[in-house]
């Protein structure tokens, strides 16, 4: 079980158009199967969305695709969180107070898992690549940001967990031993902000059309589980206003 407060999302909430009316929405691993989702859901809520993501091609992508949709233009900026610097961190952050003076809300969205693997076969180097990629590199975004959000009238950040009585059993190696740090994390930086501007969230989605799901369960139809546009809506809410009702909680989404 979590250790943080459970949240649900209300019955029936769906976004509007101006759900995230004048916001500025980073989105970290934005060309993946949930980053993706959430980029375009918080565009047609009425947020500017800053994509990020390492392979700047995917982006332009997402880009193309997003126009094509009649979506807001969004912005790139590619930043592999792999190898990225606290100075890359930092003038990520410039970049947005000087092109919008502002920043809403972050979505960490960005993931590494390769896979199920024990103990004794689990190589170093990808172990050290899920828990930065997982828990270290979120940290350094949102703490490069934070003075950004603080600013604001009202800002969240969004951090994705995955099933912890799943994670702790043999196998998940890096991948599950992150997401136990990331939950940890996400309840001391609440512990810290859980009154003021900044909103700390967490989301649980539901199993969904994802490269990690079928990666995780090569076994399972894919194509049976739902795409990531439930967890992408969750997190359009736990970006705007009314968000604020599962502040420095778990919103759990297996049950919707």
């Amino acid at each position: 079980m979590t250790a943080l407060p459970v949240a649900r999302l209300p019955a029936g909430w769906q976004p509007s158009a101006d759900t995230l009316a004048d916001r500025v929405v980073l989105v970290t691993g934005a060309y993946g199967g949930l980053g993706g989702a959430v980029a375009r859901a918080a565009a047609r809520a009425g947020a500017t969305v800053v994509i990020t993501g390492r392979r700047k091609r995917q982006l332009e992508q997402l880009y193309d695709a997003m126009l094509a949709e009649g979506l807001a233009e969004p912005v790139i900026h590619p930043l592999d969180m792999e190898v990225a610097t606290p100075r890359e961190y930092a003038a990520l952050a410039e970049g947005l107070e000087r092109d919008f003076g502002r920043l809403d809300g972050i979505v960490h969205a960005a993931v590494s898992f390769g896979g199920l693997t024990p103990v004794t076969m689990h190589k170093p180097d990808a172990w050290l690549r899920a828990m930065h990629v997982n828990v270290n590199a979120p940290f350094a975004l949102t703490q490069a940001c934070l003075p950004l959000l603080t600013q604001a009238r009202d800002s969240a950040v969004v951090f994705v967990l995955d099933d912890p009585e799943l994670l702790q059993r043999a196998h998940w190696g890096g991948y599950g031993v992150s997401k136990a740090a990331l939950e940890r994390f996400v309840g001391i930086l609440h512990e810290e902000n859980d009154s003021g501007p900044l909103r700390v969230h967490a989301m649980l989605p539901a199993p969904m059309r994802t490269a990690l799901r079928q990666l995780a369960y090569f076994g399972e139809d894919i194509l049976q589980r739902p795409l990531p546009d439930a967890a992408a809506a969750a997190a359009v809410y736990l970006l705007g206003a009314q968000g604020a009702a599962a502040r420095g909680a778990v919103l759990d989404l297996r049950g919707d």
